[in-house]
């Protein structure tokens, strides 16, 4: 992925580029369709959300609803059914075509925000262009990866929430906007609320240091505030299905799918897997606030560096390691990672391809997964390729905290004029960002 900063002249010359990139990635995309209609995807997810929002219009209990042949259960709190109405007023065939298009698109809007979060300079002026080109090669080749395969296999909304935090994340200085797509994010499926924690975190600790309402703050303020207008609402509309969910489906796990199953690529899932158990419990707490908590501090140490790319990724990362599930198509924040790693790794395309294998290799579907739970009986070789994405995602922050460990610098000077310590600002900074992946 080379990426170019250079004007643009607005010749011929730089128009082709921008037209065989564009003609590569629908061939790409056109390529998947075909792909993924030999394959007789169920889009089973679509399918549910579908079914809740029929349940919605009829006045019907939402967590009492089950839909398709595998009796699957709404999970989500009640505002996702009524963002799901909109898909009553078609027809399943063309409610499917719809699905499929649209994430297409998202996967575009995917890369296009990726990219200027690594690169901020590509969203400015004449750059434009590349960002574009840049976007729709990267795009035609990441599709591919078994996230984004299986998120348009079932039809479901992962993209979605991934575009709308980074279109908070990716806003100008200042704009009022940032965090109306966090705060709705996380009112319909809660995980996102970790970019919550790290933008209060990194925003009163800049504001403690300057004094002054920083964009990181304002962005958390916002946020929250949309999360708890919407669940206020839902709470007015829906009193019953807001009770239902708040005390009692928040809780049960267990109508998400079985803790073992290889599909769930969270720290739960691995420590089921390694000790043949459906309820890992307390080893599963201790793991999960450990290693979230630990990666979290890299998170938050990159936000007041100035490098939110890395606190982004390393964000949303933790959260899927540390939920009590995460399936597979929850990981297509692979995308934002493969374009850092390319860009801040001093051997980019071993780096690069090695993290890319894991994610288009489907190794995690290469054990025996079926409704007899063969999960609980993996040996060793089976535990390591259906822990592919929370293996690849320590390595990712072990490899981070050891770069930054050995660029690091004192984080605090002495001002001779006042005998005070000041924070260490610029040097550090650009070590720092510099750091990721070099290990």
């Amino acid at each position: 992925m080379s990426v170019s900063v250079a004007p643009s002249s607005g010749s011929p010359s730089r128009g082709r580029p921008l037209a065989l990139a564009a003609a590569v990635c629908l061939l790409s995309f056109t390529a998947f369709w075909v792909a993924q209609r030999l394959a007789h995807v169920n889009m089973l997810d679509v399918m549910v959300y579908r079914a809740e929002a029929e349940t919605l219009r009829a006045g019907g209990d939402l967590y009492a609803m089950r839909a398709t042949s595998a009796n699957l259960a709404m999970t989500y709190p009640p505002i996702a059914a009524v963002l799901f109405l909109p898909l009553t007023l078609v027809s399943v065939p063309v409610m499917r075509t719809l699905s499929t298009a649209g994430n297409l698109l998202l996967v575009i809007a995917l890369v296009q925000l990726s990219l200027p979060l690594v690169r901020p300079a590509l969203s400015r002026g004449a750059a434009r262009a590349d960002l574009w080109r840049t976007t729709l090669w990267v795009a035609a080749v990441v599709v591919w990866c078994e996230p984004v395969w299986t998120t348009l296999r079932y039809g479901q909304i992962n993209l979605l929430v991934a575009v709308a935090v980074l279109w908070d994340l990716t806003r100008r200085e200042g704009s009022r906007w940032a965090g109306l797509g966090i705060g709705l994010a996380t009112a319909v499926k809660l995980t996102p609320g970790l970019f919550m924690v790290l933008l209060f975190a990194a925003g009163l600790l800049l504001w403690r240091r300057d004094r002054t309402l920083n964009q990181w703050l304002r962005t958390a303020l916002t946020a929250t505030g949309t999360f708890l207008a919407a669940t206020l609402a839902m709470a007015l509309a829906l009193p019953a299905d807001s009770k239902t969910f708040w005390t009692r489906t928040l809780f049960e796990t267990g109508r998400v799918g079985h803790t073992e199953e290889t599909a769930n690529q969270s720290l739960s899932g691995v420590l089921a897997r390694l000790m043949h158990t459906d309820a890992p419990g307390l080893w599963w707490v201790a793991t999960a606030a450990l290693l979230g908590g630990a990666a979290m501090v890299l998170a938050v140490r990159a936000a007041i560096r100035g490098d939110k790319a890395v606190a982004v990724t390393v964000t949303a990362f933790t959260a899927l390691m540390i939920s009590p599930i995460s399936w597979s198509h929850h990981w297509v924040w692979c995308v934002p990672l493969l374009i850092l790693l390319y860009d801040r790794s001093t051997r980019a395309w071993p780096v690069t391809g090695a993290v890319a294998l894991a994610f288009a290799s489907f190794a995690l579907w290469w054990v025996p997964h079926d409704p007899g739970r063969p999960e609980l009986d993996q040996n060793a070789g089976q535990m390591l390729l259906s822990a592919v994405y929370p293996l690849t995602a320590t390595a990712v922050f072990a490899g981070y905290a050891l770069a930054v460990w050995r660029t690091r610098t004192p984080r605090t000077v002495t001002d001779r004029a006042t005998g005070s310590e000041a924070v260490g600002r610029e040097p550090q900074a650009g070590r720092e960002a510099q750091a990721v992946a070099k290990e």
